[in-house]
């Protein structure tokens, strides 16, 4: 062979190797991020060739697959969207999936390694296959109860949360505004055009505004700061004067905090009093009494500062890590650059209701294969499994008493139910630079026990009525979270 064609030759062979490695590179190495490419259109045309598992509520299924023309064969259904939409998230043929639809997206589609002899077995039988199922903590009467109570206050963004205290299992979460996730289930141009209305509506109706936004919690962390005051020692006794004037002078400031009710009738009252009539000047005195650091340790102790993970993910609540004097004593009526999701309430009440402990919240109860098999199912597990206790059993049974004189002869009365002992609290948080501009925010936050003294349920109620046509001298937590 002469040098041109020897040259030839091992060019070609050069190349043959490189196409084989090449060719082994994408079949072995890349075929996971190949398959699970959103721009695979032959995965997502397999993916949509047969029905979606479900997610169930009580037993139901409150989601569904329904046959359509097209490459895509079934799409999407769900039942009551805009009620459960907080929770199954959307699963869209052009949007893809997000919360409980995007978290379990292999279990409900079939592909989590967990079910692979179930697809064997579909294979050998020739049955058609399907996805797994969730099934989920929520109560659905709770539900539609915290459903309901937001969509009756016409023109009201909001967001309700219910916990079971003694397992950490979410019974309702309620958001509004809310949307129908069946509407843009599909690929067409008009489902599309549906969700970018949806996207781009000023009222926000595909925020969670249960899990994902924060707000100032106002007058309900109040609850959290004469935890911290009981726990630290600030306080030992919730029936003493506390000695805090009313209006409250802010520490190292001129600036002066009155009250909602007339100050006669919180000037230098005990907690229990300044909790009964949500007395700033007592709180205020509290947290920096206190001190900043005790303050954020007790408030981590409750989940601050970190995200939730309930499966969905959750924004962090945030306590900040550097605060002066007059910041740190804002904190303690729920002010300043203190922020919470409603979740985040919902587990400090909780927590207290709990008797000091916080269990990990979560609307998950199992994953089931399409045999009705469990592939996997979940426990309660305490928020901080070395140390479960979020304050002591003394001190939670102390909030308690308040917040239940708080119902029975303070500000939360709203929230009596004949022969049930209820604990509550409201809340009023101011927002915006300027303050006098700006409408407050409406917090409630209470719980219920049984005979027997456990507590069966936790509840954040949040409302923003920026919208609602009502005079300011009504937006009051008793009055619009309270019923």
């Amino acid at each position: 062979m002469n040098r041109p064609l020897r040259r030839i030759a091992v060019f070609c062979g050069v190349l043959v190797l490189a196409l084989l490695v090449r060719v082994t590179w994408v079949q072995f190495v890349q075929s996971d991020s190949l398959a699970n490419d959103t721009n695979n259109r032959r995965v997502k045309i397999e993916a949509y060739s047969y029905p979606r598992g479900n997610i169930i509520v009580g037993g139901n299924p409150i989601t569904g697959s329904v046959a359509t023309k097209g490459d895509y064969k079934y799409k999407r259904t769900f039942k009551d969207g805009p009620m459960y939409a907080p929770i199954t998230g959307y699963a869209s043929q052009s949007q893809g999936p997000n919360f409980l639809e995007g978290v379990y997206e292999k279990v409900l589609n079939g592909k989590d390694s967990r079910l692979f002899f179930n697809r064997a077995q579909d294979i050998l039988t020739g049955k058609k296959p399907r996805g797994g199922d969730v099934i989920t903590t929520i109560d659905e009467k709770a539900q539609k109860a915290a459903y309901q109570g937001l969509t009756s206050l016409k023109g009201a963004k909001g967001a309700v949360v219910a916990i079971d205290p003694r397992s950490g299992k979410i019974l309702a979460m309620a958001s509004s505004p809310s949307y129908d996730p069946s509407v843009f289930a599909g690929n067409t141009t008009a489902e599309s055009e549906k969700f970018l209305a949806l996207d781009k509506d000023k009222s926000k109706p595909m925020s969670n505004r249960a899990l994902r936004e924060t707000y100032a919690p106002g007058s309900t962390f109040k609850i959290l700061t004469a935890a911290a005051a009981l726990e630290s020692g600030a306080v030992t006794d919730i029936n003493a004067p506390s000695g805090a004037p009313a209006p409250y002078t802010l520490p190292q400031t001129h600036t002066q905090v009155g009250n909602d009710v007339d100050n006669s009738l919180c000037d230098k009252v005990s907690m229990k009093t300044g909790m009964q009539w949500s007395c700033n000047n007592v709180f205020l005195d509290a947290a920096h009494k206190v001190g900043t650091d005790k303050m954020r340790e007790t408030a981590e102790k409750f989940g601050f500062n970190k995200e939730q993970f309930t499966p969905v993910r959750s924004a962090e609540s945030l306590y900040p890590a550097k605060l002066d004097q007059p910041q740190t004593a804002l904190t303690g009526m729920g002010q300043g650059s203190l922020t919470s999701t409603p979740l985040q309430m919902a587990m400090v009440t909780a927590g207290l209701a709990n008797n000091g402990k916080l269990m990990k919240p979560y609307m998950v109860e199992e994953l089931r294969g399409p045999d009705l098999s469990a592939i996997e199912k979940f426990e309660p597990t305490p928020l901080n499994p070395k140390d479960p206790q979020a304050v002591s059993e003394g001190t939670a049974k102390k909030v308690q008493e308040m917040m239940e004189y708080t119902v029975s002869d303070g500000t939360a009365k709203k929230a009596k139910i004949d022969g049930v002992t209820v604990g509550g609290k409201t809340g009023t948080a101011q927002h915006g630079a300027d303050v006098k501009d700006e409408r407050p925010y409406a917090w409630f936050v209470s719980y219920a026990k049984d005979k027997d003294g456990g507590s069966p349920v936790a509840v954040a109620v949040f409302v923003d009525p920026k919208d609602m046509d009502i005079p300011r001298s009504e937006i009051m937590g008793g009055a619009l979270g309270g019923p």
